[in-house]
């Protein structure tokens, strides 16, 4: 019978702040314009979280069959890899998954109807589709994306863009410019999680075919991509704050920069690709601590 500790273990716990990042920010500006709901954030996160988990073990599954996690790969070895769980196993609980997606996000929807024309309903129930399939194709199929060097730009949409701003208007019913800058902020922090994630893989990716942007661009070029990604991160955030005139307050997030600094410091200084597996964590701590604090600060 295969262990709870595997089972976690292919959930990745770790990568989960990151996916409540999404959900928190556009939380946090609803509340600011007063338009907070607390079962739209709880539904929007149960969904997030669930299409999270479906992620991680797509990607686990999509990596074994193409030979992708084998004995060459750098950081712990997949619950797969291993032999803990099998194949099987995996495609039944990628299907559970799918369910339980489609299950909160169904219940997200209606509970945002109540106040929402039914065609806004049918937006996001297509959207809520398109996020799994994106899940999915990520590295399954004869054409995954995620081999073709455009995990970047999925990443950076729907964790950032429709993330964001799709929770947003899910509790205000409105769209406006000017929350597209925070979006932009999370969906490119994000993207650096997954740049970091695929700098470490690097030399067994273009071994095994697998031709992510790194692989594509070169480790040089990758590690000024990841600097690019972060400082614009961090500029939108403070375009945003210099635009909304929130207050003084809101210049707490500042802090979380510390985090996010350090992580293109220690890129550009890296030449162990080991070293890289702890940065994801941080990095993913540094958004989430972001993200709180331009809340707080938004709102105080």
């Amino acid at each position: 019978m295969t262990s709870i500790r595997a089972w976690l273990e292919a959930f990745r716990l770790h990568t989960l702040p990151l996916a409540l990042s999404t959900i928190l920010m556009g939380s946090l500006l609803a509340v600011y314009y007063h338009s907070f709901q607390p079962s739209i954030m709880i539904w929007a996160m149960l969904t997030t979280l669930f299409l999270q988990i479906l992620s991680n073990l797509a990607n686990d599954y999509g990596d074994t069959v193409h030979g992708v996690d084998n004995q060459d790969r750098i950081g712990p070895k997949r619950s797969l890899q291993k032999g803990e769980i099998t194949l099987r196993q995996m495609g039944i609980a990628i299907f559970i998954c799918i369910v339980l997606a489609l299950i909160s996000g169904i219940s997200l929807i209606i509970h945002s109807m109540r106040s929402m024309e039914f065609s806004y309903s049918v937006v996001f129930f297509l959207i809520g589709i398109a996020a799994i399939v994106a899940a999915v194709k990520y590295t399954i199929g004869s054409n995954p994306y995620g081999y073709s060097g455009l995990g970047d730009f999925f990443v950076f949409i729907f964790f950032g863009i429709v993330g964001v701003i799709g929770t947003y208007f899910l509790h205000t019913h409105r769209l406006s410019t000017l929350e597209i800058l925070p979006a932009i902020t999370i969906g490119c922090f994000s993207a650096g999680v997954l740049n970091l994630n695929n700098l470490r893989d690097r030399v067994n990716d273009a071994a095994s075919g697998k031709n992510t942007l790194v692989v594509k661009i070169g480790l040089e070029n990758a590690k000024y991509y990841h600097a690019i990604l972060l400082t614009v991160g961090m500029l939108t955030a403070v375009i945003y704050s210099l635009q909304s005139r929130a207050g003084v307050y809101q210049w707490i997030y500042l802090i979380a920069f510390v985090g996010i600094v350090r992580s293109i410091i220690i890129v550009q200084k890296n030449e162990n690709p080991v070293a890289l597996y702890p940065e994801l964590k941080y990095l993913s701590l540094s958004t989430l601590l972001f993200t709180i604090l331009f809340g707080i600060g938004l709102n105080v």
